[in-house]
């Protein structure tokens, strides 16, 4: 059997519509900078819930590569290219 605990905390809100989160409700629900939240309105009220990634909520985000299966050693090949790119970028600043 579960217990449930029911607590009301306060938010304001700001001109442009933006909340802060108590730090309370932070802690429990494990948010954090860049955390996204599900809102979802039933009934005249707001549950907000941390959107939490799913395998499936992935599903398609790549597309296949348009040059087809590439062996490790052109991966390895690929990250050293980009890296060095990289190098070279900070360099010039």
């Amino acid at each position: 059997m579960s217990i449930s605990i029911r607590k009301r905390l306060l938010g304001t809100m700001t001109s442009k519509g933006q909340t802060t989160v108590p730090k309370e409700v932070r802690d429990v629900l494990g948010l954090s900078e860049g955390a996204q939240v599900e809102w979802i309105i039933e009934d005249g009220k707001a549950i907000v819930k941390p959107r939490t990634l799913r395998a499936v909520d992935l599903a398609g985000i790549l597309a296949p590569s348009p040059v087809g299966p590439v062996s490790i050693e052109e991966i390895n090949a690929g990250i050293a290219e980009a890296a060095a790119r990289s190098v070279m970028r900070s360099l010039k600043r």
